[in-house]
């Protein structure tokens, strides 16, 4: 299976991570949390895998199609 990216839909900052690095994900499952326009932006998966890198860091502000995890 190849690895597959999970970017940013819109500029935002993360508020809340709620995976790290090495943990099974699903499809559909939230990542993280990014405040955007004053609302709270649920970032999903969008395959099952394993967290293999996570690129965000909480209060850090992220632009659209940075790539906040990569998933295998």
């Amino acid at each position: 299976m190849a690895d597959t990216a999970i970017k940013v839909p819109m500029v935002g900052k993360v508020i809340e991570v709620k995976k790290k690095v090495g943990d099974p994900v699903h499809k559909k499952e939230i990542i993280a949390y990014l405040e955007s326009m004053k609302m709270k932006v649920p970032i999903f998966s969008t395959v099952d895998g394993v967290i293999q890198d996570l690129n965000a860091t909480v209060g850090q502000v992220l632009n659209k199609g940075h790539v906040l995890a990569v998933i295998s």
